[in-house]
């Protein structure tokens, strides 16, 4: 008998690649007929290129749900709440780490499971700061007077920069979209830009060009950097074995007498609407994003679970370094992104204008002025 092909697309880091290729081979093991093939595309691919596109080539996508608004007025992953049980979708939902699950439901209907949890925090070399006896940043200032070392290092792409100036916003008093002719008043976005400044002006240049990865790669290979103060969680560097240093993640620091409340991110799961093997498809959404999975083989894999059940897992914080039930208070204090179907040319285009001003090629004023153009001409895609 001809084999069945499942075809997938994700992400091309061990946290998005290694748990999908190892639980597939093990789907395939139970299902002998069935063979699930995954794609993987760099962080940046993965943003570029219409997901809508990629619906009419493969059967799972790997999706961020900023996304889930496209994927409404398309209808080209299935709302999972018509071919998943209530008890199946309100387990994931009573098990939601923060509020993964819920941002993948847009204009009533589900349209992924959350398989992977994450938002920015900071990460830290505890042999450094033994080492040289210093204490963790707790405060801004502690954080500005350690960058004025050169000890702080933070990813400083675009993305990452309009993330954190979202976070920002929040901390200078204002969450970002609350109306539908500014993404925030000028008073908030100002302070915020400020205070972002303060920093980015103080870390090496080529912070500019790292993204989270990046900046983890760094300072696991190099004895260089002590802290990075914010940027998207990854387990994987706080496990034995995976890069020749360790980090520890902690939540972040205070700004005006509050912790920071960072811009969650992750990933969910979909199935394209286009599938010829809607059945099975689900049968693997299903498998791979159960309390089962998620809480063992998935973790285990290198994964980085969407499931609560993974970061309350005793087993889990062992394996990374506590890294779960650290972070669990800080993704549940997080703040989810617009998911309208026009956001996301606003993302692509937003974090420029903060990337620019932070590098003095634009005025302050400017930045939010662009940003609301752009904010309101993305309201009517």
């Amino acid at each position: 008998m001809e084999k069945i092909i499942l075809k997938g697309i994700t992400w091309g880091h061990s946290r998005g690649i290694s748990p999908l290729f190892a639980f597939s081979q093990r789907f395939s093991e139970l299902n002998p007929e069935v063979e699930v093939l995954w794609t993987k595309r760099s962080l940046q691919e993965f943003a570029d290129f219409p997901i809508e596109k990629l619906t009419e080539q493969y059967d799972l996508l790997i999706i961020d749900h900023p996304w889930v608004g496209c994927a409404a007025a398309t209808n080209c992953v299935l709302p999972l709440e018509g071919y998943l049980s209530k008890e199946y979708l309100q387990d994931q939902l009573d098990n939601s780490v923060g509020q993964s699950h819920q941002s993948y439901n847009y204009n009533g209907h589900q349209w992924a499971l959350a398989i992977d949890a994450a938002t920015p925090a900071a990460s830290y070399r505890p042999d450094l700061f033994e080492k040289n006896n210093i204490s963790l940043p707790v405060a801004w200032n502690d954080l500005i007077t350690l960058a004025r070392e050169g000890k702080v290092a933070v990813p400083a792409i675009s993305i990452d920069l309009l993330m954190n100036f979202y976070m920002f916003c929040i901390a200078s008093g204002t969450t970002p979209f609350l109306n539908e002719h500014e993404v925030v008043n000028f008073e908030s976005g100002k302070a915020a830009l400020i205070l972002m400044k303060e920093l980015y002006a103080l870390v090496d240049q080529k912070m500019f060009q790292l993204n989270p990865i990046g900046v983890a790669e760094l300072m696991t290979s190099t004895d260089d950097y002590f802290y990075c103060p914010f940027a998207y969680c990854y387990s994987n560097y706080s496990r034995e074995g995976y890069s020749d240093k360790k980090i520890k993640y902690a939540d972040m620091v205070y700004v005006n007498n509050q912790r920071l409340k960072s811009t969650i991110g992750g990933t969910g799961l979909s199935v394209s609407a286009f599938s010829q093997h809607k059945d099975i498809a689900l049968s693997f959404l299903t498998s791979i994003v159960s309390p089962k999975c998620q809480s063992t083989f998935y973790v285990e894999n290198g994964g980085q679970s969407g499931h609560k059940s993974a970061w309350t897992s005793q087993q889990n914080n062992l394996l990374c370094n506590d890294f779960f039930s650290t972070l669990l208070p800080v993704i549940e204090n997080g703040f989810i992104r617009p998911r309208y179907n026009g956001y996301l040319y606003f993302q692509d285009h937003a974090g420029i204008l903060v990337k620019d001003f932070m590098l003095n090629k634009l005025e302050l004023e400017n930045v939010l002025y662009e940003m609301n153009e752009l904010y309101i001409k993305s309201l009517s895609f």
